[in-house]
């Protein structure tokens, strides 16, 4: 979603900056529209860091005969990305 936000930031900068051609006594159009695409640009990098920062965890099952009893014995192990999560 901050991917989005990000990219619809800077398009209404951009709009704002160069497509407009309208001036107003009390606003500057043109410097809101750059605040408005470096904010955009902002959002949109700190949303790629956090995608990029996504946990991802792993999940192995094993299945096997214990050779002393003949009984399954099922494992399960989950390894995290962050080895301070437990699950």
């Amino acid at each position: 979603m901050s991917i989005g936000t990000g990219v619809v930031l800077f398009v209404i900068g951009a709009i704002l900056t160069f497509a407009l051609e309208f001036e107003t006594g009390f606003i500057d159009l043109d410097l809101v529209g750059y605040i408005l695409m470096a904010a955009g640009l902002i959002v949109f990098i700190i949303g790629l860091v956090m995608l990029a920062r996504r946990r991802q965890a792993v999940t192995t099952s094993r299945t096997g005969a214990d050779p002393v009893t003949g009984e399954r014995v099922s494992q399960r192990v989950t390894e995290m990305d962050d080895p301070t999560t437990t699950v």
